[in-house]
């Protein structure tokens, strides 16, 4: 048996396992992570500063080094994280809904973990805790692969979550294993019958290519094409805040916005003002020609609407109405995260019920969108999927649910032909 196979068996016997350790011992599994992050934390950043080095020596590009970067304080963020997380509700075991078939019929619908999980992430070693963290919550085991140039960072952190984990109850054993390169990860795609999702956090190229690789079901995004819409009724003091913030606070990330669009009956009061908040920050700015007549930059080619920059580079459009804003979105959008700015409640609906993204959002940044900050503890990724989980992927997202029938020695005969028992169908919860 090779390695790779050896390995998703072992992680499938693992999550047989898993759903049954009570709560209070994965908790317990989940601090002593926390507590292992923070006992080996020089050793943390002696492993990240040789990733580091060697990124700068490749001439990596800045933004990848920055999510790079695993310094005290995102060691700290991490912990905080894990300890958010250990504070959620128990996904485990929840009774979605009870039916009664019959007098004496019960039909329960209760959450259980989905299984085993392959995921693949690039560049961001805090992601690699949070993963493992929430696929333990949830009673999952988890195979991950991360990007090589974070190689070193990945490895003390997943030998530091095994071994944590395994001395509160050896039943975690197996639960959490880090994939070396990027020709096992490939492999393991081909075992359908042992992993039961892929979750891929990366490129548009990454994840691509993984939905072309395998049959094994695949949630994530493709993209993050995020924008932030300035309507002619928005406060434009109010707008300006938020605009650089989704922009400039973290640009590297999946919920930075991408492009700003302008209402024109506003554009030529707010665009000076917010071009030289962004000229301040050093952020490149590419605009439509109506946007160059009012400010100077590079003008906006086609194919910058569906750009993902993960950068300090910003498109910007005017547009003439809130449903040409929404029309725009919706067609050059990846159904990620779109704001909109605006003192208008009806605007606001509108906007938020015919956008058709995972999150919208009315007077505030898109970098809101983050499964930390939604009170989910953290998240494996954001999907822009329209099937099982949407939005940024916490506990919940990582459950699914099965079916408990209790009965009385019923059978289907006596439910069979014109004399048949009848069922009641009565909904108990």
């Amino acid at each position: 048996m090779d390695a790779i196979r050896a390995a998703a068996e072992k992680a499938r016997k693992s999550s047989y396992s898993l759903s049954s350790i009570p709560l209070d011992v994965r908790n317990a599994a989940l601090e002593s992570i926390a507590l292992a992050l923070e006992a080996n934390s020089e050793k943390i950043t002696e492993a990240n500063a040789k990733d580091m080095k060697a990124a700068e020596e490749m001439k990596l590009p800045q933004a990848l080094i920055k999510r790079l970067k695993y310094s005290q304080d995102k060691i700290s963020e991490s912990v905080t994280s894990i300890r958010s997380i250990m504070q959620q509700e128990d996904v485990i075991g929840k009774v979605l809904s009870k039916t009664e078939l019959d007098e004496g019929l019960i039909l329960d619908k209760v959450s259980c973990p989905i299984g085993v999980i392959g995921v693949v992430f690039e560049s961001r070693p805090d992601a690699l805790v949070q993963i493992s963290c929430l696929c333990l919550k949830s009673g999952n085991a988890v195979l991950l692969k991360g990007g090589s140039e974070a190689k070193n960072t990945n490895l003390i952190l997943a030998e530091l979550i095994q071994k944590a984990i395994i001395s509160v109850d050896e039943r975690f054993d197996g639960t959490v294993q880090l994939l070396s390169t990027r020709e096992e990860f490939q492999s393991l795609l081909k075992h359908d019958d042992l992993i039961d999702l892929i979750i891929p956090r990366g490129s548009n190229q990454l994840v691509r290519s993984i939905m072309e690789s395998t049959r094994i079901p695949v949630m994530g995004h493709a993209a993050g094409i995020c924008h932030t819409y300035v309507d002619k009724d928005a406060d434009l003091k109010m707008a300006a805040k938020v605009c650089f913030d989704a922009k400039v606070q973290y640009p590297a990330v999946c919920n930075a916005t991408e492009t700003l669009l302008i209402h024109s009956d506003i554009a030529e009061k707010f665009l000076p003002v917010m071009a030289e908040e962004y000229e301040k920050a050093g952020v490149e700015m590419r605009g439509d020609e109506r946007v160059r007549k009012i400010v100077e930059m590079r003008a906006a080619s086609e194919d910058d609407w569906s750009e993902e920059y993960n950068d300090l580079v910003i498109s910007i459009k005017i547009v003439d109405s809130l449903r040409e804003a929404i029309d725009h979105i919706n067609r050059y959008s990846s159904h990620h995260t779109d704001a909109i700015i605006t003192s208008s409640e009806a605007a606001a609906e509108e906007f938020m019920d015919d956008v058709d993204s995972s999150s919208t959002m009315w007077n505030t940044s898109t970098r809101f969108a983050d499964g930390y900050r939604y009170g989910l503890g953290a998240e494996v990724g954001i999907s822009t999927n329209k099937t099982h989980a949407r939005g940024p992927v916490g506990l919940e997202g990582l459950t699914i649910y099965k079916y408990k029938l209790r009965g009385k020695g019923q059978t289907v005969a006596e439910y069979s032909g014109k004399d048949g028992r009848k069922y009641t169908h009565r909904k108990l919860l």
